[in-house]
This record gives C-alpha cells, structure tokens and sequence, in this order.
C-alpha cells in the first residue's frame, strides 16, 4: 500500500533526512508537532512549568510566581474550556506548552473592542530552556491561530511583558499588531474565516501529533519494562532536548 502523495512531503519531513545525508541533518531542525493535550497530561505540565527558572517564570506569567501558585495554575486548567497545546520531546518530555484561554467579549472589555465575535482567544506560551531556537513556540502559535479560526474567533490575543524577546519575535513573525505601554505589550492578530483546507490543516496535524505521541509513549513504556527485567543494568538515555531542571 502506498502513502497518498498529499501525506509524503509531511512523512519525509516527520521522519527526517535519511541515515547517509549528514550534510541536511545537520542543516534541517526537527519537526515539532504540535498535540492538543488532556487530564492525562497534566501531571507532565506541573512538571513543564515547576522546570522554568525564576526569570522565565517572569515573562511567562508576568511575574517570578512561587511553586505553589504555579502548581495552583496547573491544577486550575480547564480542558473542557480552554485549549492546551504541548510539544513532546524524543524521551517523552513537555517542552513547550501553549495555554489558548476564551472568553465571553463582554467580560474583556479592552480586548472586545478589537472584535465583533463573541469569544476572544488570549495565547500564552513557554518553552523548555534545553529546547529554545527550534522554533517550538512558533509552531504553538500557528497551532492556536488555526484553531480560533477554525472557530470562530477571529482574533487572537497575547499580552506579555516588553522585554519577551521571545514573545516579540512570535509576534512580529505573525504581523500582529504591538502596542506597548509602561514596560508591556499587547498583540492581536486578525484571523481570516475558516474554510476546507484549514479544517483539514488541523485535523491533519493532530493526526500527526497523536501518532507521534502514541509512538513515543509506547517507546517509553517499553524501555521502563525492560528496565525492570532481572540482569538489566539501569540506562539513561540522554535527550538533550528535553533536560529540564
């Protein structure tokens, strides 16, 4: 059976250049799928964001917040609400998760003004240290502004400290439009309408995603059983990409 010609180019871009072509390896970053996640994933999003250091709890949040009130942030997620959207590493690891919050316009005066819909979509987003340049944050982003487009919010919104370098540069790259105001920035980016192929885009990639989630998290499975048979020696297997502290 072969592989329907629109899903090679995305196959060939998941699976990454062939064994002999180390010039392109070296050269073409990993492709980050982007998973909608769950309850089930909750517990590897404490750990997520515990990891972050005090400064980009800074620019994550707005401020250095302790332990506990993160740990309360995560707790306090909505699923059923809100969109969460993570990137998994190689050895199974979150390292960057995309928190898209809705809310009724009326209850958000200032960001209502930019709409005529009746939710607005605010988009926050952090990224593992060990994982940064590998352009996970953006991926987040896309994932989210397809998503509020495909319903029915046509605007997206960010509000994040003047100094995200990162944030900044996502914005800039989307042409969102920054206005800045003592030391904070806000954004918004004008959605277009949804149609067929942005439907398809996203169901596509969730496919993807879930089928890359699936493999890794049966890969982590296996190696822990095999862990635990008697005669093996403990291994750690090294995924720079995903250390967190």
């Amino acid at each position: 059976m072969t592989i329907p010609k629109i899903f090679q180019q995305a196959f060939r871009r998941w699976l990454g250049p062939k064994g002999g072509d180390t010039a392109e390896a070296t050269s073409v970053r990993p492709t980050v799928l982007v998973k909608q996640l769950h309850e089930r994933d909750r517990r590897r999003m404490l750990r997520h964001f515990l990891a972050l250091e005090k400064s980009d709890r800074l620019l994550r949040f707005g401020s250095s917040l302790p332990d506990e009130l993160v740990t309360q942030y995560v707790q306090k997620m909505d699923f059923s609400r809100d969109i969460i959207l993570g990137v998994y590493s190689s050895g199974f690891q979150l390292i960057g998760v995309g928190h898209l919050a809705f809310a009724p316009k009326e209850k958000t005066p200032v960001k209502s003004a930019v709409t005529d819909k009746e939710q607005v979509a605010e988009f926050g987003v952090s990224v593992a240290k060990a994982a940064r340049g590998m352009g996970v944050g953006s991926k987040l982003f896309e994932r989210a502004a397809i998503h509020c487009r495909n319903n029915d919010v046509d605007t997206l919104y960010m509000h994040c400290l003047s100094s995200n370098k990162t944030m900044m540069h996502i914005a800039r790259k989307a042409g969102m439009e920054i206005q800045r105001e003592y030391g904070e920035a806000d954004a918004y980016l004008k959605l277009l309408p949804p149609n067929p192929g942005s439907m398809l885009q996203e169901a596509v990639q969730e496919q993807f995603a879930m089928f890359d989630y699936t493999l890794k998290a049966n890969a982590r499975a296996a190696s822990k059983l095999l862990q635990r048979l008697p005669g093996r020696k403990k291994t750690v297997k090294s995924d720079p990409a995903s250390e967190q502290r």
